[in-house]
């Protein structure tokens, strides 16, 4: 596992940071996070689907891509919850069942986390965790801001 804080330079990061916060991207419900009726309601983007499928947002994640040497996208999604009353911890799981890397991207400060079976990573703005996608992992809720965006990316850089 790779933890790197200020993955982006300042430019990069509010320019990502800024198109995801713009009134016309296109946020979608979800009622659940990893399983059905989990309680983990939140919004999410896919940028990249597995099947395919690709937004008109795609270009925006460029300089990611390119630090992080990705050759071949298989998801790109970012995610969006609202904070509530209490910390609380979703299932673990993995994002895909293909031999690749998983990035988690955080793009602001707030008291969630990212939790691995031995590590807690904080939710800190510009940070990136890179893992071994068959790495079980799971998200937590968040009290202190009004809402997280966390980046999650599936990708072969070889």
């Amino acid at each position: 596992m790779k933890i790197v804080d200020n993955f982006l330079n300042n430019l990069e990061f509010q320019k990502i940071k800024q198109s995801v916060l713009n009134p016309y991207f296109d946020w979608y419900y979800q009622s659940s996070k990893v399983s059905d009726n989990d309680g983990g309601q939140q919004f999410t983007h896919i940028f990249f689907s597995e099947d395919g499928n690709m937004s008109n947002f795609f270009n925006i994640l460029k300089p990611i891509f390119f630090k992080l040497k990705a050759k071949d996208i298989i998801r790109a999604k970012i995610n969006l919850t609202h904070k509530k009353e209490t910390i609380k911890k979703f299932a673990y799981h993995i994002d895909t069942h293909k031999n690749c890397k998983t990035a988690i991207f955080y793009l602001n400060n707030n008291n969630g986390k990212t939790l691995f079976k031995d590590i807690e990573v904080e939710n800190v703005y510009n940070r990136m965790v890179i893992f071994p996608s068959n790495l079980e992992h799971t998200g937590t809720t968040h009290t202190d801001k009004d809402f997280r965006i966390v980046l999650n990316i599936n990708y072969k850089d070889d």
